[in-house]
Formats: structure tokens, sequence, C-alpha cells
């Protein structure tokens, strides 16, 4: 494997939204890509369009209510990290796909995670927001989860308790992705209306505890945040915090290639 290309970073900030298929997708070409030395470490913010759910890479498929999601025009896709079902709309997106021996990513998964985190906190605080990481949850907590913002998880991102940022990593052969969901706006307990529950009481309860521990950015910031201004106080962050340089970037020919090879036979739509 090649070693890994030296700073500057590359930043992607897609203007125009992409299916949930090519997201993934694109995540992962990118992720080989950079791993495998054939670009610098990336750090690229996106769209959803249409909405989609997306499902933790080992979460059972029949999670998600395919009927609904068929009937409303909702992708249902799986990533390649872990975690539980995140429904995606009105969001930044954002991922990180570096060598896992370059600086600011090696060593531990959980202190990569927080080395990461302080950018995210840095960009958040951009954006007038007091984030700061969630405290590890009890064993008592975590049973019984279904979607990814039903509670604050272990060193998530909160803005006055409430959780405002999920992230997932994934190492794969040296080489390292992270990514996680911004939400901008709208209704956090969306979520429920596009998993399986034995009845409407528990999808009705599921909606509440969403709504009771999760929150978005314009909710947190008492103000619209639209998409352009989050993507550019995350990038003033991961600058800031981390230290980094970053030079505006495209994704490849080889990368695109990759990706369409991916949607194609790589199992992504569920």
């Amino acid at each position: 494997m090649s070693q890994p290309i030296s700073r500057p970073w590359r930043v992607i900030i897609e203007a125009v939204p992409r299916s949930g298929a090519w997201n993934m997708a694109i995540d992962r070409a990118v992720m080989e890509s950079v791993g495998d030395g054939h670009a610098p470490p990336t750090l690229r913010f996106y769209q959803w369009q249409p909405a989609a759910i997306s499902l933790g890479k080992g979460q059972p498929a029949a999670v998600a209510d395919h009927e609904r999601c068929a009937a409303d025009g909702v992708d249902v896709v799986r990533r390649p990290t872990g975690g539980w079902a995140i429904f995606h709309t009105d969001e930044l997106t954002y991922s990180v796909a570096a060598h896992a021996e370059e600086p600011v990513v090696a060593g531990p998964l959980l202190e990569a995670y927080k080395h990461l985190s302080a950018g995210l906190i840095a960009g958040l605080r951009h954006l007038g927001l007091d984030a700061m990481l969630a405290p590890p949850l009890q064993s008592s907590e975590k049973s019984g989860l279904m979607a990814c913002f039903e509670v604050p998880y272990n060193n998530e991102i909160t803005v006055n308790g409430l959780k405002l940022m999920g992230s997932a990593q994934a190492r794969s052969q040296r080489r390292l992705l992270q990514h996680g969901s911004l939400p901008l706006s709208g209704d956090v307990g969306r979520a429920a209306q596009y998993l399986v529950f034995p009845d409407e009481s528990a999808r009705l309860a599921l909606a509440e505890r969403l709504r009771a521990h999760a929150t978005t950015a314009s909710a947190a910031a008492g103000r619209p945040i639209t998409y352009e201004e989050a993507a550019d106080a995350m990038l003033r962050g991961f600058t800031d915090a981390l230290h980094l340089t970053f030079a505006p970037g495209d994704l490849t020919e080889s990368e695109l290639r990759r990706a369409a090879e991916l949607v194609e036979t790589g199992g992504i739509v569920v």
C-alpha cells in the first residue's frame, strides 16, 4: 500500500444533493482512494435528495419500514459504519477519509474520534452553539435503541444536554472513514415514521423520545442555519481546532467510477 499523501487536506463542499446510495458509495470510494495514497486526506460536506434512512453496517434491514419508505419516496441504504438508523433530510453531513497513520487520526479509534470531534465542536461554536461531548451512557440506557438520535451516546455532541451530532467510524486496511450528521431544521422525531414497530403507540413513543433528547442546529441557535453557513463554519472549526490546511477540490474520475460500481454492486441499497 502507498504511503499517505501529506497535507494540505482536500475539502469538497457539494452544492447539489445526491441520493443516499451515491452518498454512501462516494464516502467508501474516497476512503479507498485516500487510504491507498491516491488522494490527500479529505473532508467532504454533502446533502441528501431524496430523504433517506441509513442503517448501520450490522443493523438488520427489517428495522426499516420499507413499505412506508417506498410510499413516501424515502431511500433505505446501508452505511459502511456502525450504529443505528438515521433519517437524513434537511441536514449537513460531513465525512473524513484519511490513511490511518495520518497524524490527526492516528492511534486508537476513540482518540481519533475525539480529535475529529474537537473540529466539529469548534465549528458549532462558530455557529454560536455551546457544544460539548456527551458523557458515557449507562448499560441500561443502551438496551433497545433503534434510532441514532434516540439518546446522546458516548462522546457524541450535545447542546444544552440535547444530542445535536452523531458520528460513526470505520477502519479497513489502514483506511479510515468517519462521517456524521448535523440536522439543520425540521422535526427530529420524523425517523420514527420509517421504522418498524409492533404498534403505533410504540412508534409515537420513539418519536417523543427523539424530540425529548435531540435537537437541530436552527432550533438550538434560535435562528435559521443554512447548509452553506454550516459548511463554512465546520470548515473553519476543523482549520482552527486541528491546525489543518485545506485546498478546495473535487472528486476524481477514478473515485466517481468506483462509486458508480459500488452503487451497482455494493449492496448499498437495502
